[in-house]
């Protein structure tokens, strides 16, 4: 059965993916938080630096009698090379006149009255350079004129320095993502196991434990316990009708078969005409067949239902079969049949000794009926510690060769079985119940060929 079940996918596998994307999207928006964030950090950094140069730069020029002069100051341009090696450019321009510094270095053109800082990134002598730019306006012969100092530098640190923030970054982003996904992972699991519990805990138990599931679980899982523990009950009501059914239909057709049968063979010992014994005997056969083929199609349906739940309880294989002797030894006495028990001691074993007792009854039912008077038939039970063996000898002639295989089956009789009341379930029945047991049916002619022996295995206790 379980290899017909459609499965369409693994909730653990979907929720892991999930958890496992959702950690992939965050360790991306984490790597390009950090990175935006570093890469603003170090270029604010690197500007508050060119402004302070170019501050101090401004500090330095002090005006007398109307002439400006500019006194660099050692600290403006080494604070810029204590940060990195890269090279440093500067301008000091009063007007359009160049006091000092690069003359080539694009300064940009001060607007009306514009103070404050300006930053700029442009391309200077083949290198992209980033430069700050500080204006102050100076009277000069009644004249307002600006003094601009631009100080400017190479990028190659700072891109080194960048470069290494988003190395750290993508460490960091990889580090996330990598204990994400082991926390999803677990989550996962973790999500799963009440779910793997409860199946667990529903396939360890016995073919007739239908005690309903009193295990807490997540609220998630509720309606799915609820259903099960309805389908338990609903399950159960319907087991233990179809065991009733079976009981009933039981008395239900035997009883009034046996009934006919009776009033049947009454009659036949009133009438005289042989037309009409002919037309009676041939009824009672037919109530005979109808009858044997009721009995063992109700024994096989209980069969059936019983090994699907099978009880396994302790009981003694040869006191159940010294029991079945003694009930059908009238039977067989109808024939001058002979039956006799060899067994050994006792032979516990566990298992459900209904069927058992169905099983060999069947066995002694067919011997006793395929075996001609005045013959003898032999109940052996013997055993050990590891198996029990019941062997049921007659003188019926034996089993044709070419059919053993095949008389197990359903409904299946041998050639020598013509004319006699039958069914052809009664090896099917035996070979059922020792299958169920654990054991085996095994059929095979009496070495002299005079007869069969069959013979049920089961382990022990």
């Amino acid at each position: 059965m379980s290899d017909s079940l459609r499965i369409s996918g693994s909730i653990r596998r979907r929720l892991t993916i999930q958890l496992v994307g959702s950690a992939a999207v965050l360790a991306t928006l984490l790597f390009l938080i950090v990175q935006t964030f570093t890469r603003d950090l170090a270029e604010e950094t690197h500007d508050r630096i060119l402004l302070a140069s170019a501050t101090s730069i401004m500090d330095a020029i002090s005006v007398r009698a109307g002439e400006v002069t500019v006194d660099l100051p050692y600290a403006a341009l080494s604070m810029l090379s204590n940060v990195s090696d890269d090279r440093v450019f500067y301008r000091v321009m009063l007007g359009a006149e160049t006091l000092t510094g690069y003359d080539d270095l694009p300064v940009p053109e001060p607007g009306s009255r514009e103070t404050g800082a300006r930053f700029d990134t442009l391309v200077y002598k083949g290198e992209t350079v980033r430069m700050a730019t500080t204006v102050r306006w100076l009277s000069r012969n009644g004249v307002s004129t600006p003094l601009i100092i631009s100080v400017a530098q190479t990028r190659t640190g700072q891109t080194e320095r960048l470069a290494a923030l988003t190395r750290t970054a993508l460490l960091l982003g990889a580090g996330f993502f990598a204990v994400a996904v082991l926390l999803a992972v677990w989550t996962a699991q973790s999500s799963i196991r009440p779910l793997r519990q409860l199946a667990g805990m529903v396939s360890r138990r016995g073919p007739t434990d239908l005690r309903p599931v009193a295990r807490p679980v997540p609220a998630e899982m509720a309606p799915l316990v609820r259903s099960l523990n309805s389908f338990i009950d609903r399950l159960g009501l319907s087991l233990s009708r179809s065991e009733d059914f079976i009981a009933e239909a039981a008395h239900r057709v035997r009883t009034p078969l046996a009934t006919v049968r009776t009033q049947a063979e009454n009659t036949l010992h009133r009438i005289e005409r042989p037309e009409n014994r002919t037309a009676l005997r041939e009824m009672i056969r037919a109530i005979d067949e109808s009858s044997r083929a009721a009995g063992q199609l109700l024994d096989h349906a209980m069969v059936s239902f019983r090994t699907d739940s099978l009880e396994r309880k302790p009981f003694d294989l040869a006191e159940l079969t010294a029991e079945l002797v003694n009930r059908l030894r009238p039977v067989a006495d109808l024939k001058d049949i002979d039956l006799e028990l060899e067994m050994t001691g006792a032979h516990a074993m566990a298992g459900d000794p209904i069927l058992v007792q169905n099983a060999v009854r069947n066995l002694l039912d067919n011997a006793i009926k395929y075996a001609p008077e005045e013959t003898r038939i032999t109940v052996s039970v013997r055993g050990d510690a590891a198996a029990h063996t019941l062997c049921i000898r007659d003188a019926a002639g034996g089993f044709p060769e070419d059919e053993m295989g095949s008389l197990t089956e359903r409904f299946v009789r041998g050639r020598n079985a013509e004319g006699t009341v039958g069914s052809g379930l009664g090896l099917t029945i035996a070979r059922e119940v020792a299958e169920a047991h654990g054991g085996r049916l095994e059929i095979a002619n009496t070495k002299d060929g005079t007869g069969a022996c069959v013979c049920l295995h089961f382990p022990s206790a």
